[in-house]
């Protein structure tokens, strides 16, 4: 019985698929094979002769030209020749004409074509540590990568990564949002759940849940919402205006569709908008005829109390509210920089996003680490870091990242973020969890016994010795990122 079978699934895919070859056969013989007319005053031929196919004596070669780059039109940056698995950073930002050189003062280098300009910006992917191996997934998106959504009469913009721009990131997208003086995101909802920090600026948000409670709150630079998914809300800009970055938590999503009130109301009769509101259908005439999205507004009564439209249900309670003033947080202070956590413990409404805010020093780094649970979604909101991901069995890349850039790390691959400019690194780490959570590499190895440690990795006793039974968070470094040395009790 199953030989029939096949034979007939055999000969379907030969009728199915032939059209489509015949197609392509025709499509083929169709292709003029004349020369189309050029323009007035053009010379020379399209196509050269068949006799270039192959050897041939006739055609020169010219084995003289050097495609070597002198060593004296470029320079080397400190630390470039020293030894490469060390993974000193390269600052290519102010030397002449940078080469791919690490290990070395002569080779490889790049004659070209390249542009110079991204080569500085990623000295670690242009001349990589030593100990970058094997093959990883980008792992980086510059947001001034993606194409900017203009908003009506020049109110705002959007921009997004998704896994469009960033296949790894399957688990979140990200959008970069601006909202001019008094400017609104249309009301909407949308399927996933919505996280959003306000990078600067001041906006009002607001939303209504199922049991008709209300919410209304005034945000600004630092502070946090959470709309979850299925839940309408809106976004008006006060009038400093604002940007704020929305962490979704799906790598699908798309900024460009969402629920619309606007296109709600174009997409069903006027006779049933009417029944519905209890109106007449002429309340309808001047309904937008395309959607809003992101459009200029009258400027929000200061009295937060007027434009809330409270029910009989009431405003959303406290310990459930959609808003958390996360700038009036203090800072967790350590060694080389500061730590602020936000998940359920502190904003409870905020299910499975736990975020941890780092600032970094100049020289300092977050801890090697990995997440148990989650991938990580980062935002860097200022300064210049990098960061290797070190991916079983065998495999790690190292990327460098600036203000404005989107990291991932799928988990639970360790990395670390360390600071390589010469002001403070400061970066969003986005997990999908209730608790903000890490293993610390160092805390890790210093809670285990020494004898299996030293079996495994062959450290001394000093060594040994140093690991830490705490979790450090950050550890501090020297600014100029040439220092090798660490066990000054200074540090």
């Amino acid at each position: 019985m199953l030989t029939p079978l096949l034979t007939t699934a055999a000969l379907l895919s030969q009728v199915l698929a032939g059209p489509v070859a015949a197609r392509v056969d025709r499509r083929a013989a169709d292709v003029p094979t004349v020369t189309p007319y050029g323009p007035s005053g053009a010379s020379g031929q399209l196509r050269g002769s068949e006799d270039l196919n192959g050897y041939d004596s006739s055609n020169p070669i010219d084995y003289k030209e050097s495609t070597v780059v002198p060593a004296d039109e470029y320079e080397l940056a400190p630390g470039q020749s020293q030894d490469p698995d060390l993974g000193l950073y390269l600052d290519l930002s102010n030397v002449e004409n940078p080469q791919p050189v690490r290990g070395g003062t002569k080779a490889p280098t790049d004659p070209g074509p390249r542009n110079e300009e991204i080569d500085r910006q990623n000295s670690d992917l242009f001349a990589p540590p030593g100990t970058d191996a094997g093959g990883l997934p980008n792992i980086k998106w510059p947001m001034g990568l993606s194409h900017n959504r203009h908003g009506l009469q020049n109110s705002g913009w959007a921009r997004q990564q998704t896994v469009q721009q960033l296949p790894v990131a399957k688990a979140m997208a990200g959008v970069d949002m601006r909202l001019e003086p008094n400017a609104y995101r249309e009301l909407h909802w949308h399927s996933a759940n919505e996280w959003s920090y306000i990078l600067a600026g001041s906006v009002r948000v607001s939303a209504v849940n199922e049991a008709g409670e209300v919410f209304v709150d005034d945000l600004q630079a630092g502070d946090v919402w959470f709309f979850p998914s299925g839940k309408p809300h809106s976004i008006q800009a006060l009038e400093s205006g604002v940007e704020f970055l929305l962490v979704f938590d799906e790598g699908d999503f798309s900024e460009d569709a969402t629920f619309l009130v606007s296109e709600l109301f174009l997409r069903n009769p006027k006779l049933v908008l009417a029944k519905d509101l209890r109106v007449d259908t002429s309340a309808f005439d001047n309904l937008p005829q395309d959607e809003l999205y992101i459009f200029p507004g009258t400027p929000t009564p200061t009295n937060i109390s007027e434009r809330n439209a409270t029910g009989p249900a009431g405003i959303i309670p406290k310990e459930r509210t959609y808003s958390y003033h996360f700038s009036q947080q203090a800072a967790y202070e350590v060694p080389g920089g500061s730590v602020e956590i936000i998940d359920l413990a502190n904003f409870p409404a905020a299910y499975n996003f736990a975020v941890g805010l780092f600032t970094i020093k100049p020289g300092a780094m977050r801890e090697l680490h990995w997440h148990t649970t989650s991938d990580e979604w980062s935002f860097f909101i200022a300064g210049q870091g990098r960061l290797t991901v070190y991916m079983a069995p065998d495999s790690g890349q190292t990327f460098d990242f600036q203000a404005g850039h989107v990291g991932y790390v799928p988990v639970p691959n360790a990395h670390y973020v360390e600071n390589t400019g010469t002001v403070d690194l400061v970066y969003l780490e986005v997990l999908q969890a209730d608790v903000y959570n890490d293993i610390s590499v160092a805390q890790w190895l210093g809670l285990t016994p020494k004898q299996v440690v030293k079996d495994h990795l062959g450290f001394s006793e000093d060594t040994l010795n140093r690991l830490p039974k705490i979790k450090p968070f950050i550890l501090p470094g020297d600014a100029d990122l040439l220092q090798t040395n660490f066990t000054s009790e200074k540090e």
